[in-house]
C-alpha cells in the first residue's frame, strides 16, 4: 500500500531550542481516540480540504468497500473521516487532555542534557539508544522510586534496574531504526554530518539527535514515534514493577511448590524476550536465581495449565503405559508460575520411540479438548516427554458452524487433528519452507519470507535491507547426541500412542466428559490470526511515513479489515487496531463455557458459535472407528509431508511374485469399483456439494495436505472424472452423482476467475495443472453424465483458457499451450465449439515457433518437457488441424526427446511418457527393429522390471499401463498386451496386500487423477475397456465408434491448405 501522504513527508529539522510546541501530541492519536473525545462536525478551514481530501483517496484506494464498514463500526462515516483529516492540531490538543505518554515524553525532553563526551557504541542498536537514554533514564528512576521494600536476600534490585534498562535500550532503538536511518540519509546528502569517513559521519549524526534540541525536533515532528516509545517505556516499567511485586508476595509459595523446598539465593535476572507482548507490553519472563536455578512468569491466568496437569493425570491413570507429563505450576489471580523445562537429549535409540508415543497420546488428548497453537515454540522435549509449555487455547471456541466455510473439506481439515499445529505445519513462501508445528521447527530451514536487517549499520551508509535468514532450530523434538530424531521416522510410535489415547477417552467418554465440564471457569484464548502477521504490521507500521499523524498509521493498520474469513470481520478489527496501537498482540479470549468473547479484557460484539466446553463435549460425543481412522489418515498424511522432495524416478519395488494370471476386464472394474467406494467414504459431504482431503505437491517443491481445488490432475475434478466413467462404464448411478456434487463448486469459481484475469494468468492453460485441462474435464463429464448443464460451464472455461494462453510463456504439456492444445481438441470433438478449436490453432502456431527443442538442457518428459509437445503438435496434424509447420516442429521436438537419457520408467518423465510420444507420431509403425525406441523394444523396457510400490499415473506402474496400452494397438500389439496384462494383474494382486500405493510420499493414499486413487482406478478401467474409455493421461476424447486406426480421432477441423 501507499505509506506516504499525498503531498510528501516534511524533512526532520533540528530544532532552536529544546521545547516541545503546544499541542504537539495531538498528531499522535489514533482515530478512535479523536472519536471517543468527540468532534469532527466543525467546520473547516476550506484551505485544509484539499490535502485532507487526498488523504481521504488514500484511504479509499487502500481499503475500499471495507472503509465504510470500519468507519461504521466507530460511529462515524467518511465526511467526519474527512473533518478529522483537516483538523488543525491546536484545534485537536483542545479538546483532548495530553495522554500519559506526552507527559512522559514532555518530562523526558525536559530533563534531557547534552550528552558527555561519551564513545558513540560500535553496535548501531546501542548507538540508536544514546539518543533515547532520558526515556530510559525517566524509567529506571520511577522503577527505584516504586520498587517498594525488598531485602537483599529476596531481589538483587540493582541487576533488575540494569536489565530494565536494556529491555528498554533495545526496544526503543528497534522502534526508532527506521526514522533515524531515513534521517541519517537526509543530513548525510544535505551535507550536514561532520566527520571524514563513514563511520565518523555515523558517530556525527547520533551526537546531534541526542542533544536536548534535536530530541524536541523529533517528538515535535514524528509525534506518533514519540507516541511509541512513550508508550513503550511506560509498559516495561510498569511490568517489571507488577513481576517484582508479585515475586515478593510469591516468593515463599515458590520456594515450597517449585523449587523443592530448597531457598535459591536472590532473583538476580530476568529475560523478558520469551513471547509475545499482550495486555500493555506484558510477557512471559524467565526469572533466573542465584543458585542458576530459573522459573517461569507469565502474566495471564494459568488456570489452563493446571487442568492439563488433571487431563494428563487421567489419561496416565488409563493408560499406564504412556507416562505423560506436564510443567508445574503455581497458579495465582490473573497470573502465575511454572517450572522451567529444560530441553534434554535422549538417552537411547528406544527413547525417540517412546518420546512420539506420548507425542501422539498428547495429540489425543490436545484434539479432544479443541486445543490449537501448539507450534515449535510451545512444546520442549525434555527426554523422552514432550512438554507442552503453553496451553491458553485448550478449549478453543468455535467462531462459525462447521459448515460456513463453503468446502466441506476445508471445514474437515479444520475440525481434524491437524488443527492442533501438533502436526506438521508447513509454510511455502518465496525464499524457504518451514514447518511452524510442534512436529517441526526444522534447524537450517530457510525462512519462508525475507526478515528486515541493516546493511553496513553503524555508518552513514546504513539501509534497511530484507534478507532470507536461517532459522536456528528449536526446542521441540527429540535429539540423540547432535542428532535431531524427525518425526516422520517414527511415525507408527506415534499412531500407536494416538490410538492408546483417542481409545481411552472414547472408552470413558462420560468420565472424561465430566473433568471437561469441571473446566468451565477457566480462560481460554481464541487465536484468531498468526501472530506473526501481527509482528510483521507492527514492524512495518514504523515507517517514518507513518508516524507524523496517527491517522496515517490507522489506514497502515486498516488493512486488516477483510483479510480473513472469520464472520464479521470488521468487529475483530477494531479491537485488534487498538490492541496494536498498544503495542500489543491481540488478545481474544472467552470463559470456557461462554459464548462471549472479549478482547484484552472489554466485552466484544463479536458472536461465538459454540463455548470452547461444548466444542469440546461435541467433539467428544463424535468419536468413534470411523472418525479415528480419519485422524489417523490426518496424521500419517502430515507427516509424509515432511519427507524431502525426489525426483520422479521409480519407486523401490514391490515385494511379491512377478508372475500371476491374466485377470478378465470385470475382475479389473470390480477393482475399480472398489477405489471409487474408498474414494467416495473418504469423501467430506457438504451441503449441496463433496470434497476431499488429498496430498498435493505446490510449484513442484513441497508436499501439502489441502482440501482438493478443482484442477484435473490433483483436484475434486479429476475424482469426478473417474466416478463419472466408472458410472457411465458400470451403470452404478450413485459414482455419477457422487460426480456431479464433486463439480458443483465449479460455477462459482468460474464466476471468480471471469472477474479476476490475474488469477487465470496465475493459474495458467495447461492440460493437467491449468484451466485446458478444467475444460477437458468438464467437457468429459457433460457427455458421461448426459448434463447440459456441465456442458455450459465448458464454454467459459474454454474463455478463461483464452485468457491464460494470451499471459502464458509456457509451453509444456502439464502447465502449457501443449496441454491446452490437446485439451482444446478433444473437447471440439466432445462438444463441436469452435472456439476450443481456433484455440487450438492459436497453441499450436505458437508451439510451432518455440525453441524449447534447440536447447539440450530443456526437459524431455511428456509432462514437463518436449516429449508432451511432440505428441500434441502431431496429434493436431493427424486430426486435421495442422501443417508442415507444425509437423515440423512435432519432429523436432521427439528428436529432443528421444536425445534425453532417463533414469524413470514413468510416464511423467520417463518411458513411458517417450513410448506415447513415438507412438503418436505418423511413422509410429515404420521404426526399424533395431531401433533403441523401436515399439519391441519400447515394450520390453517397460516390461522387464519389477512392479514399482507407485502404482499412479504420474510416475507409476498405471502410467506404465497407459504407455502399454496404447503400444497394445500398433505394431507391438501381441507383445504389448501380453505385458499389459501381466502388469495389470500384478498391480491387482498387490492391491489386495498393500496398503500404500500412491505417487506420495510413503506412498500415502490420496483421491487425485495424477498421484491418486482415481488415477489408478481409472487405469483399471483403461485396460480392461481401452476401446471404450479414451485416456485421461493423453486427454482423449470419447472414441468414436466408427473410428479407424491407431489413435484415431475424427477430424474436429476444417482442413487447409498445407502452408509452405
Amino acid at each position: 500500500m501507499n505509506t506516504t501522504d499525498a503531498d510528501g513527508p516534511p524533512s526532520l529539522a533540528p530544532a532552536e531550542s529544546p521545547r516541545l510546541r503546544r499541542g504537539w501530541w495531538a498528531r499522535g492519536l489514533a482515530l478512535h481516540e479523536r472519536v471517543t473525545a468527540g468532534g469532527g462536525t466543525d467546520p473547516v478551514d476550506t484551505g485544509r480540504l484539499g490535502h485532507a481530501r487526498r488523504r481521504l483517496d488514500l484511504w479509499r484506494a487502500d481499503r475500499g468497500a471495507e472503509l465504510n464498514v470500519r468507519l461504521g463500526e466507530l460511529g462515524v462515516d467518511e465526511d467526519r473521516l474527512l473533518t478529522f483529516l483537516a483538523e488543525e492540531d491546536g484545534h485537536l490538543a483542545a479538546r483532548v487532555d495530553p495522554p500519559p505518554w506526552a507527559v512522559l515524553i514532555e518530562s523526558a525532553v525536559r530533563a534531557a542534557a547534552p550528552p558527555p563526551s561519551v564513545p558513540v557504541p560500535a553496535d548501531w542498536r546501542t548507538a540508536f539508544a544514546l539518543p533515547l537514554r532520558p526515556l530510559v533514564d525517566q524509567a529506571r528512576a520511577r522503577f527505584r522510586r516504586d520498587a517498594g521494600p525488598v531485602t537483599d536476600a529476596q531481589v538483587d534490585l540493582g541487576a533488575l534496574d540494569a536489565a530494565l534498562g536494556a529491555t528498554l535500550e533495545r526496544q526503543l532503538a528497534a522502534l526508532a531504526a527506521r526514522t533515524f536511518v531515513e534521517e541519517l540519509h537526509r543530513r548525510r546528502t544535505a551535507g550536514l554530518l561532520p566527520g571524514a569517513d563513514s563511520r565518523a559521519r555515523f558517530v556525527g549524526f547520533v551526537r546531534q539527535l541526542a542533544t536536548p534540541a534535536g530530541l524536541a525536533a523529533l517528538f515535535t515532528d514524528l509525534p506518533v514515534l514519540a507516541r511509541l516509545l512513550g508508550q513503550a517505556t511506560a509498559h516495561a516499567t510498569d511490568a517489571m514493577l507488577e513481576l517484582l511485586a508479585r515475586y515478593t508476595a510469591d516468593r515463599d509459595r515458590l520456594v515450597d511448590n517449585l523449587l523443592g523446598g530448597v531457598d535459591p539465593g536472590p532473583l538476580v535476572a530476568v529475560d523478558d524476550r520469551r513471547g509475545d507482548p499482550h495486555r500493555a507490553g506484558r510477557t512471559t519472563t524467565v526469572v533466573q536465581f542465584a543458585d542458576g536455578r530459573r522459573l517461569v512468569y507469565k502474566p495471564r491466568d494459568l488456570t489452563h495449565d493446571g487442568r492439563l496437569a488433571a487431563f494428563v493425570s487421567w489419561m496416565n491413570r488409563m493408560v499406564p503405559t504412556v507416562g505423560m507429563r506436564t510443567a508445574a505450576c503455581l497458579v495465582r489471580p490473573e497470573y502465575g508460575w511454572t517450572e522451567f523445562v529444560i530441553a534434554a537429549p535422549l538417552a537411547d535409540t528406544d527413547g525417540a520411540d517412546r518420546f512420539y508415543r506420548r507425542q501422539g497420546a498428547l495429540l489425543a488428548l490436545a484434539h479432544a479438548l479443541n486445543t490449537t497453537d501448539l507450534h515449535y515454540e510451545n512444546v520442549i522435549a525434555s527426554g523422552e516427554d514432550p512438554v507442552a509449555i503453553d496451553v491458553e487455547t485448550l478449549f478453543s471456541p468455535s467462531w462459525r458452524p462447521a459448515t460456513q466455510s463453503g468446502d466441506p473439506a476445508a471445514d474437515l481439515l479444520a475440525a481434524s487433528v491437524h488443527r492442533t499445529a501438533l502436526l506438521p505445519l508447513i509454510v511455502v513462501g518465496d525464499q524457504g519452507i518451514m514447518d511452524l508445528s510442534g512436529a517441526g521447527g526444522d534447524e537450517g530451514r530457510q525462512s519462508p519470507v525475507r526478515r528486515i536487517d541493516w546493511a553496513d549499520p553503524g555508518t552513514d551508509q546504513m539501509r534497511l535491507v530484507r534478507r532470507a535468514s536461517a532459522f536456528d532450530g528449536a526446542s521441540n523434538r527429540p535429539r540423540l547426541g547432535d542428532r535431531v530424531i524427525d518425526p516422520e521416522d517414527h511415525e507408527a510410535a506415534m499412531l500407536e500412542g494416538f490410538r492408546l489415547g483417542y481409545e481411552a477417552i472414547e472408552a470413558h467418554r462420560g468420565e472424561f466428559a465430566q473433568l471437561v465440564k469441571a473446566s468451565s471457569a477457566m480462560t481460554v484464548r481464541l487465536v484468531v490470526r498468526p501472530t506473526w502477521a501481527y509482528r510483521t504490521l507492527l514492524d512495518e507500521s514504523t515507517h517514518p511515513s507513518l508516524l507524523r499523524d496517527g491517522l496515517d498509521r490507522d489506514r497502515f493498520l486498516g488493512q486488516l479489515c477483510g483479510r480473513t474469513t472469520l464472520p464479521g470481520d470488521p468487529l475483530f478489527a477494531r479491537h485488534e487496531i487498538v490492541a496494536l496501537w498498544r503495542g500489543d498482540v491481540p488478545y481474544f479470549h472467552a470463559r470456557a463455557d461462554s459464548p462471549h468473547l472479549a478482547a484484552d479484557g472489554e466485552p466484544t460484539t463479536v458472536p461465538l458459535y459454540r463455548s470452547g466446553v461444548d466444542a469440546a463435549l461435541d467433539r467428544i460425543t463424535g468419536l468413534g472407528e470411523a472418525d479415528r481412522q480419519d485422524q489417523e489418515w490426518v496424521i500419517t498424511a502430515s507427516l509424509a509431508t515432511r519427507r524431502p522432495l525426489g525426483a520422479h524416478g521409480d519407486m523401490a519395488p514391490m515385494p511379491g511374485p512377478s508372475h500371476g494370471t491374466a485377470a478378465p476386464p470385470e475382475r479389473l472394474v470390480s477393482a475399480a469399483c472398489a477405489i471409487a467406494d474408498q474414494i467416495v467414504a473418504r469423501g467430506a459431504p457438504g451441503r449441496d456439494r463433496v470434497n476431499w482431503l488429498g496430498l498435493e505437491l505446490v510449484d513442484d517443491r513441497q508436499w501439502l495436505l489441502l482440501p482438493m481445488g478443482a484442477g484435473l490432475a490433483n483436484g475434486y475434478l479429476g475424482v469426478a472424472l473417474f466416478l463419472g466413467q466408472l458410472a457411465h462404464i458400470s451403470g452404478v448411478a450413485r459414482y455419477g452423482d457422487v460426480a456431479r456434487r464433486a463439480v458443483a463448486a465449479t460455477p462459482g469459481l468460474l464466476r471468480l476467475l471471469s472477474d479476476r484475469p490475474e488469477l487465470v494468468t496465475a493459474i495458467g492453460c495447461g492440460g493437467l495443472h491449468g484451466l485446458g485441462g478444467l475444460a477437458y474435464g468438464l467437457a468429459r463429464l457433460a457427455v458421461l453424465l448426459d448434463d447440459p448443464e456441465i456442458g455450459r460451464w465448458v464454454d467459459t472455461a474454454v474463455e478463461l483458457a483464452e485468457v491464460a494462453v494470451a499471459g502464458s510463456a509456457t509451453d509444456d504439456w502439464a502447465t502449457g499451450k501443449a496441454g491446452c492444445l490437446a485439451a482444446m481438441t478433444s473437447i471440439h470433438a466432445e462438444l463441436g465449439l469452435d472456439r476450443a478449436a481456433a484455440l487450438a490453432r492459436t497453441c499450436a502456431d505458437q508451439l510451432a515457433g518455440t525453441t524449447a527443442f534447440d536447447h539440450p538442457a530443456s526437459p524431455a518428459g511428456f509432462a514437463d518437457g518436449t516429449a508432451g509437445i511432440a505428441y500434441a503438435l502431431h496429434r493436431f496434424v493427424d486430426v486435421g488441424g495442422g501443417s508442415r509447420q507444425h509437423g515440423d516442429a512435432a519432429r523436432k521436438a521427439l528428436r529432443h526427446a528421444r536425445r534425453t537419457p532417463t533414469n524413470s520408467s514413468g510416464w511423467c518423465a520417463g518411458t513411458a511418457g517417450l513410448a506415447l510420444a513415438l507412438a503418436g507420431r505418423h511413422d509410429a509403425g515404420t521404426s526399424p527393429a533395431a531401433d533403441p525406441d523401436a515399439p519391441t523394444h519400447l515394450v520390453r523396457r517397460l516390461a522387464d522390471r519389477p512392479l514399482s510400490r507407485d502404482l499412479s499415473l504420474c510416475h507409476g506402474e498405471s502410467g506404465v499401463g497407459e504407455a502399454l496400452t496404447v503400444l497394445a494397438a500398433g505394431p507391438a500389439g501381441p507383445a504389448a498386451a501380453a505385458a499389459l496384462r501381466q502388469r495389470t494383474t500384478l498391480l491387482l494382486n498387490s492391491l489386495q496386500w498393500q496398503t500404500r500405493y500412491c505417487g506420495t510420499p510413503d506412498g500415502v493414499l490420496t483421491p487425485g487423477l495424477l498421484t491418486g486413487l482415481a488415477g489408478i482406478g481409472y487405469g483399471l478401467l483403461r485396460s480392461a475397456l481401452a476401446a471404450r474409455i479414451p485416456s485421461a493421461l493423453l486427454l482423449e476424447p470419447t472414441p468414436q465408434p466408427t473410428g479407424t486406426g491407431w489413435l484415431s480421432l475424427t477430424n474436429p477441423f476444417t482442413p487447409r491448405r498445407e502452408e509452405k
